[in-house]
């Protein structure tokens, strides 16, 4: 059921369902709660499942400044919403970043934390430029024209190949965006700081999700990181990109269950 709250003036909303112990599911850039449907479809079985649409995306609307702290308060009102005072917290891509900002804001609230195809690390300056490429493509040939560029490279080849329908659908949700809100997201990843220190000094189970063809986060990045914390969940999985959430769904809802389960039992 759609819930909302006051988000400094402007509404802000998220999707729950199930009971139990709760799991936070934090949506990317281009994306809503809805990319992650079919692992709440799995997990609202076992658990409490909350799912934002971050400021500026659904039925959330834009606040500004937006930052990944930001979006970490923004994620911290939706569980003081709900009366949950520890979560889950899993990210996908940008997710992650905003789930990373919310276990340095929020550590007691983090029962364990999930990087889905996402890293700690900031922008490099060819990155930051390429966002910045972005924002200029998007300001003259308008939000359409950019995600049907880019989007389908986040998917791995044969998946591009076999399965249009589902990335059409995927990119007809990101074209709903606001430019405004798309230019907000890669403003404030270009400004978001370095977190690898919330990974060596979390004490809590982290999860990594690595897809070998993701053109977003590449492997060496991620596998440079999945020594840093104490204890890790790593799963790395071959012809699959940055969508493993829709890429290879079954696979990864059912390991997300058993990562929360873990999580739960050390409490």
């Amino acid at each position: 059921m759609w819930k909302t709250f006051d988000n400094g003036g402007q509404e802000g909303a998220y999707w729950t369902e199930g009971q139990g112990d709760a799991v936070l599911l934090l949506h990317g850039f281009a994306e809503d709660h809805s990319v992650w449907e079919h692992q709440t479809a799995y997990l609202r079985a076992h658990y409490r499942v909350i799912v934002p649409d971050l400021p500026g995306t659904g039925r959330s609307g834009l606040t500004s400044p937006l930052s990944m702290e930001s979006m970490a308060a923004f994620a911290w009102k939706a569980l003081q919403a709900e009366g949950i005072a520890s979560a889950v917290v899993i990210g996908h891509s940008m997710g992650g970043y905003v789930a990373l900002a919310f276990a340095e804001a929020y550590p007691d609230a983090v029962e364990g934390l999930g990087l889905f195809s996402s890293t700690a690390r900031p922008d490099t300056e060819e990155k930051r430029e390429g966002r910045r490429k972005s924002i200029r493509i998007m300001q003259q040939y308008g939000v359409e024209s950019f995600v049907t560029q880019l989007l389908p490279n986040m998917f791995a080849a044969e998946f591009r190949g076999t399965q249009v329908a589902r990335i059409d659908n995927y990119m007809q949700q990101a074209i709903k965006i606001p430019m405004a809100s798309m230019i907000a997201y890669y403003e404030a990843m270009i400004a978001r700081p370095d977190r690898t220190a919330v990974l060596s000094n979390i004490t809590q189970p982290v999860f990594f999700f690595v897809g070998k063809e993701d053109q977003a986060v590449p492997l060496d990045n991620s596998m440079s990181q999945v020594v840093l914390p104490s204890v890790a969940s790593i799963h790395i999985f071959d012809r699959v990109g940055h969508m493993g959430m829709l890429e290879v769904f079954e696979e990864s809802s059912l390991l997300l269950h058993q990562f929360i389960t873990f999580c739960q039992h050390r409490q």
